[in-house]
């Protein structure tokens, strides 16, 4: 019988399976926009030789290219390489290190065909991706960035740029990509002949706002090259200055990756420094915010008192109460500081 190419494992068992692990497993991104013919096929194949290399990790596949984050054991990375020459699509596809690894970063290989890799919202049949701005390196980045006529951009979310960001970054409070373009078009308008410097984790997000600030009239627009993940090797390798403070956020079960020493948010129900993202431990709720260590004995690991009674409750009333309770989650998608509000609304 064929191997199924879906995981077929309970996540809460994959987790208490990979808890125990002590081999050595790296982290790493990737993303390439390439035109794939059939990306169902191409996924099916794919998912057959990542699973034989132990290959854990969520990848997006589309007919616009391919954006992968995934861990897997170090003794397996040379064939991992290997495979990718081998694709075509694939060919020479630079593998991004993530800076801190962690075995339980991901549990299971997840591998979606999407009707893009990156969620923009763009219907223009005249928008090309591939009309990206600059790529800057390490060097070129701060070079410019110190210039005073230079606009940094933050391309991610708020949820990411409010742990980490680099110094006198714009940082647009959105929630998602889609959602980013029109925003940042429409606070650069009065900019368009000034360098705009655009960043985002590993690169993706920068490729399309690039190319859509450009096919928008902007003269000057740059990029930096392979996202905050490569900067940080390349700045401690090259002993460059580092211009980013904080913690770089990442979409797997670390939740964070530290870039420097300095702490820039704050604990969401006390106000005190911290930038230790978590979900609320009421899976009725869910919610991705920032929490203390105190603040997580207080409450259970959950966002408000509600949440944290709630997951006290017997299973079955519990059940019950999912059906007609709103939490916090269920109102927001991604939680925020607001000054000292605390999220249950209590003050």
């Amino acid at each position: 019988m064929a191997k199924p190419l879906h995981n077929r494992q309970n996540r809460k068992e994959l987790k208490e399976k990979y808890a125990s692990i002590r081999e050595s497993r790296i982290v790493l991104s990737f993303y390439r926009y390439v035109f794939i013919r059939q990306p169902e096929t191409f996924r099916n194949e794919l998912y057959q030789n990542l699973d034989r290399l132990d290959v854990k990790g969520r990848i997006y596949i589309a007919q616009e290219g391919i954006n992968g984050q995934i861990s897997l054991p170090e003794k397996n990375l040379e064939a991992l390489q290997s495979l990718f020459q081998n694709l075509e699509a694939l060919r020479d596809i630079r593998l991004n290190l993530a800076v801190e690894h962690q075995a339980r970063s991901f549990f299971a290989l997840i591998i979606k065909v999407k009707p893009k890799i990156v969620a923009d919202g763009i219907e223009d049949p005249a928008f090309d991706v591939t009309r990206s701005g600059v790529h800057l390196d390490a060097e070129a980045f701060n070079r410019l960035a110190l210039r005073p006529e230079s606009v940094i951009v933050d391309m991610r979310n708020h949820y990411e740029s409010e742990v980490g960001h680099f110094r006198n970054a714009l940082l647009p409070q959105v929630v998602t990509f889609r959602e980013s373009l029109p925003i940042v078009k429409d606070l650069l308008e009065d900019k368009k002949d000034q360098p705009v410097i655009m960043y985002c984790t590993g690169g993706i997000r920068c490729e399309k706002a690039s190319a859509y600030l450009k096919h928008h009239g902007f003269k000057q627009v740059y990029q930096l090259d392979g996202g905050i993940i490569k900067y940080s090797h390349d700045a401690a390798a090259k002993g460059l200055p580092n211009l980013f403070l904080g913690k770089n956020f990442v979409f797997d079960e670390r939740l964070g990756e530290r870039i420097s020493e300095e702490v820039i948010a704050r604990c969401h129900q006390c106000g005190s420094p911290c930038d230790d993202h978590t979900n609320c431990a009421n899976d009725a709720c869910h919610l991705l915010f920032i929490q203390c260590k105190s603040c997580a004995e207080k409450h259970r690991g959950c966002c408000s008192e509600k949440c944290s009674d709630f997951i006290q409750l017997s299973p079955e009333e519990q059940k019950q109460g999912r059906r007609t309770e709103v939490f916090n989650g269920t109102k927001f998608s991604k939680g925020r500081y607001h000054g000292g509000q605390r999220l249950d609304g209590r003050g």
